[in-house]
């Protein structure tokens, strides 16, 4: 895939003081250029009003150029309803390969997987708990781990029978997938071991290595705690994983509206 550098203006949004200024978007239009990587603006969604009709075929660009990138094998960075991540065709044991690589990342620790709709989830995964609880918790800043299906590359995780799963809170993120037509591998946008990102700038160093940088502006709450992650692949109970953003709404819907106990991970 032959990447050149694409900010255009009608993406920028020039708002936010220096991150936006012109000196900035200069420089990174410059490095962009060096490092072949495409750079795209995602323009937030206007609250008070129908957004512009331009805002919307520029997205509808970006999908494309970011699937384009993605079938073709590459990583990009895309925005979550969390922090910023790393993203590549799950079933791409190659473009898996390239994501530990790409971040330094323990080829002992899993990548999660990313999808578009609930009823997806059941393709990858052994779901052992109601629907109802899915679409209580999805989308949503929640990871749930499961035990893989058969459909799942084999080399994703191959030390493990289980897997977690995404469904972001995030537009843009669920058209992704939908339009891709399988499931992400997703991991965090940072080198590893390091601080969680919540704007792009914050991981420059790893452009070099990634296709697209899909820059969807500040993420919401900033935490950067990531999202909460629960093993449910024990019928009947759940096992917090990492407490994440959101681990007091995530116990209360499994613990008191559907009845799971907690279990240690020991048994």
């Amino acid at each position: 895939m032959k990447l050149v550098c694409s900010i255009a203006p009608v993406l920028v949004n020039i708002s936010r003081g220096v991150h936006g200024s012109v000196a900035a978007r200069r420089i990174r239009a410059e490095m962009c250029k060096e490092l072949k990587t495409k750079v795209l603006r995602l323009l937030p969604p206007t609250s008070n009003g129908p957004t512009v009709h331009r805002d919307e075929t520029d997205g509808a660009e970006i999908l494309s150029c970011t699937v384009k990138a993605l079938k073709e094998g590459h990583i990009v960075a895309v925005p979550t309803d969390t922090i910023y991540g790393l993203a590549c065709l799950a079933q791409n044991s190659d473009a898996v390969r390239k994501t530990y690589d790409t971040k330094g990342r323990n080829g002992q620790k899993p990548l999660a997987i990313c999808v578009g709709e609930i009823q997806d989830i059941y393709k990858y995964c052994k779901v052992k708990v109601k629907k109802e609880l899915l679409g209580d918790l999805l989308p949503g800043p929640v990871t749930l781990v499961f035990e893989r299906s058969e459909e799942l590359n084999t080399d994703l995780n191959p030390f493990t029978s289980l897997v977690g799963v995404r469904i972001p809170d995030h537009p843009f993120m669920r058209q992704l997938c939908q339009m891709c037509g399988e499931p992400l591998a997703l991991t965090s946008a940072n080198i590893s071991s390091q601080t969680s990102t919540v704007e792009v700038h914050e991981f420059q160093e790893l452009w070099p290595k990634l296709a697209v940088v899909v820059d969807g502006g500040p993420i919401g709450d900033q935490s950067r705690l990531g999202s909460t992650v629960v093993d449910l692949s024990v019928l009947g109970k759940y096992r917090i994983i990492r407490p994440g953003c959101a681990l007091s709404s995530t116990v209360d819907v499994l613990k008191h509206k559907y009845g799971l106990s907690e279990h240690s991970g020991e048994e």
